[in-house]
């Protein structure tokens, strides 16, 4: 069996929503960051990148701007966007031998888009809008299908839209549910909030806040 498996020491599941700050922690017992690597790893492009080696940040694209190494070594990242979701790994080295056992975080990013122009959009009532949240995670199907997650739309009194015949809501794919509705005057400052369940707990939630002008009013 691969070393990488025998020396795991512990699995981590992180679930927070696009837009928040995380720190991702190595439970560092050498508290040397120049012993330290962090990997990154997505199931989707079966693609294992190196973000920090010896402390140095080797991410080079826009996102290494968000990442950071605190005094422990945790991985600390800025604002987290939906690409940011996977598998992180962190492992340390003694005289460039492997130390100790590797700890593994997954991280879950819930995001939401609308097909309007921005996430807090001001538009114009009568018009349809469609919402689609989903969850950027490192295996979406194992996720789901093995632990049971759910994907949830709900208003800000916390009642399910699908008992509401103004949403439609849909969800053709795992990890993914959209709201489709047509806004009217009163829907001002609505908010709508999908939210990541699993079993009768709620992991993490995004809410989206509906935003007319006075001119778009009608």
């Amino acid at each position: 069996m691969p070393e990488h498996y025998l020396s795991l020491k512990e699995v981590t599941d992180v679930f927070i929503s696009s837009g928040e700050s995380v720190s991702l922690s190595c439970n560092d017992a050498l508290h040397q960051c120049s012993s330290t690597t962090w990997n990154y790893s997505n199931y989707t492009t079966s693609s294992t990148v190196e973000v920090f080696a010896g402390g140095i940040n080797k991410n080079n694209t826009e996102r290494s701007e968000r990442l950071s190494l605190t005094s422990d070594c945790s991985l600390n990242i800025y604002k987290t966007t939906q690409h940011d979701g996977g598998r992180y790994t962190c492992r340390q080295y003694v005289n460039g031998s492997h130390h100790g056992p590797d700890s593994r975080v997954n991280l879950h990013v819930l995001h939401v888009s609308s097909s309007s122009s921005s996430s807090q959009t001001e538009i114009r009532a009568n018009t349809s809008v469609t919402l689609s949240c989903q969850l950027f995670t490192y295996d979406c199907d194992h996720e789901f299908s093995y632990y049971g997650f759910q994907l949830v739309w709900m208003n800000q009194t916390d009642v399910d839209l699908q008992t509401d015949s103004r949403y439609q809501i849909r969800s053709d794919k795992l990890c993914l549910i959209s709201l489709t509705t047509t806004l009217v005057n009163e829907d001002d400052n609505t908010e709508l909030r999908c939210v990541l369940k699993h079993k009768n707990d709620i992991k993490t939630s995004v809410t989206y806040t509906v935003r007319f002008t006075d001119s778009n009013k009608i």
